[in-house]
Order: C-alpha cells, then structure tokens, then sequence
C-alpha cells in the first residue's frame, strides 16, 4: 500500500511537473495592434522593452520626466520602425498620470498593456536617508504604478482584457543594505502586484511580476549615492556592469516581454536573483542578520550629511581604476541605452 501511495504521489508530482514545463514553454498570445504604455521608456531597460513591444506590432507610448530623453528615445524608436507617442509626465504626481492615460487613449482609441518600469535609487546608510528620500521612492516606484493602475483599469475592465507587467527587483523580496527607500518601495510595489494578479483575472486582466537582478543597462549612472556610500559607487558600478554577474538587458527585455504574451504570474530574472530570492526563502532571519554583518563593513557614518552625487558626477570626479575598469564594460551600452544626460 505504502509502494502504491509512493508511486501515485510520484507519478502526479512527475505530471504536475510536466504539465508546468508545458506552459513554461508556450509561446503566449500575439501582441501585434496593442496598445502598450511603458513607464521609465527614455532609456535603460524600459526603453529595450518599448523596443521589444515594438517588433512585437505593438503601439507604443512611452513616459519620463525629461523632455529630451524622450525625444532621443523617438527618434531612436522611429528609426525601427515603431509608431510611438512620448509624454513628459512625473509618474509621482496622480493629476499628471490620469492626464497621461487620457493622451495615450485619445491618440490610440485603448490602452492594452501597462508595463510599470520607472524606478529611483538612493544609496547609503539608513541614517543618511531623509523623509523626502523615502517620499520620493515610494511615489515613483510604488504610488507612480497604483495611480497608473487606476487609472488604466476601467478601459481594461470594460474591454474584459488587459495585461498589466509591474518591474519590481530582487530589492523587492531581499532586504539589501544601504537601500532603504528603494527597498521599502520594491517591497510595496511586490506586494501591489502579488494582490492585483488575485483581484483582476476575473475581468480577463492579467498581471505579471518580473523580479530582475543587476542588468547591464548603466542604470548605475543615474542612481544617487549618499557622501559617505560615495566610496560605494566603484563595486556598484562593477557589480551593475561585469558579464556573469550582471545580465544582458536586451536578453532581459525579450523575456518580460514574451511573459506579457504568456500572462505569466512572476518571473525571477538571473541566476544569482534566483539564488538569493530563494535563499532569503528558506531563512529570512539567518539571511538578514548575514547581510548586517556585511553592512558593517561599508561606510556608514552619518555625520557624512545627507547630501548625495548621481554616479556619472561621482565618475566625472573619480580617477579609480575600479571606475575606469567598470566603464570599460558598462560605458558603451549606458552610452546606447541613453543613461548618460541628454545635455
């Protein structure tokens, strides 16, 4: 009896596992004539998804705060052949993404596929960070996608289809030192997305949580560094920039976006974010208190101030060789994913 009940439980776990590879391997629905609005999409990551969107047949709008990093993206987007609408709109300020919402429905008739990618980094000691750095990243990481959502959700509820991709990050399930704000957003922001997926399958809206890990997308340049994480920016800039640590962003973008087709619930991108997601899984309180031992060995004081540099200021006045070797391999693609300031 003991033999039977084994082979039973191990003949469904075998087909349950077969069954999942099935799915995993589908190919998902065609996105070609959607309508896909795309958070962040002046450059870095959001910008290779509107891309990839593009190639699927998707009309695309993208949104971001700075006029000019739009305009470069539009160009660069036309030139493959998209048809693209770009809007200059603070993702923080819910006024602004209703009236963003509005422009992208007017000009396109509807608004399929909303992929909340916008996102702020501030780095250095909990200490160091102020209320406004904690208010700033939960109103573009976490508020930006809650305003977006409602305000996107009555056409797709109406149309009884939408899919909805919120980019969250390993930040979001592991507790990673000296980024509070961005953490406690990332975590919000899982959360969000987690509920939504429960909420709207009923109204045939789907709601997908990617979870990557550092992307060679130069993202580093623009993320701020508190004075005394100044000393940080280096290993940051490696960590963000080296083959085999960091993933290939365009490799990134083409799997968000064949998990749109797909409808997936949650993908966790890159083989350490896997790692680390399902080790801080298993013991989040041995995991915790590691990463507090590795916390006191970077710089934490707070009579630093609270003054920060974005990176490339910190690499305009840096002559390190660890600088020198991470723009070595991450430069050229910050440079072609439009990182850098358009000025």
């Amino acid at each position: 009896m003991v033999n039977r009940r084994f082979l039973a439980a191990a003949a469904l776990t075998a087909a349950a596992a077969f069954a999942l590879e099935l799915r995993r391997q589908r190919p998902g629905e065609r996105l070609e004539g959607q309508v896909a609005l795309i958070t962040g999409g002046s450059r870095g990551l959001g910008f290779l998804v509107a891309r990839e969107l593009a190639r699927e047949g998707c009309r695309v709008a993208i949104c971001a705060r700075d006029e000019a990093g739009l305009a470069r993206a539009r160009v660069r987007l036309e030139a493959d052949g998209a048809e693209v609408l770009t809007v200059a709109c603070d993702i923080a300020d819910r006024s602004q993404v209703e009236n963003l919402v509005r422009q992208v429905s007017g000009r396109f008739g509807q608004l399929d596929i909303v992929v909340n990618n916008a996102g702020i980094i501030q780095v250095g000691p909990a200490p160091t960070m102020t209320l406004d750095d904690f208010k700033g990243a939960m109103g573009v990481i976490f508020w930006g996608p809650v305003y977006l959502t409602l305000a996107a959700l009555p056409g797709m509820v109406g149309r009884r289809y939408g899919r909805i991709v919120n980019i969250t990050s390993v930040g979001g399930k592991v507790a990673l030192p000296q980024s509070l704000p961005y953490t406690c957003a990332k975590f919000a922001l899982v959360g969000f997305s987690e509920g939504l997926r429960t909420e709207l399958g009923r109204y045939g809206i789907k709601v997908t949580t990617v979870v990557p890990w550092f992307t060679r997308t130069g993202s580093h340049v623009n993320a701020s560094f508190k004075e005394p994480a100044a000393r940080l920016y280096p290993f940051f800039a490696l960590a963000a920039s080296l083959p085999g640590l960091a993933m290939r962003p365009e490799a990134v973008a083409r799997r968000i976006v064949l998990a749109t087709r797909r409808g997936e619930a949650e993908v966790t991108l890159g083989l350490w974010g896997n790692l680390l997601t399902r080790t801080w899984g298993l013991a989040p309180g041995l995991m915790a208190d590691a990463f507090g031992l590795i916390n006191r060995l970077l710089p934490g004081d707070p009579a630093a101030g609270t003054g920060a540099k974005r990176g490339y200021e910190i690499e305009a006045r840096s002559s390190s060789a660890l600088i020198r070797l991470a723009r070595r391999f991450g430069q050229a693609t910050a440079q072609q994913l439009l990182e850098y300031p358009a000025s």
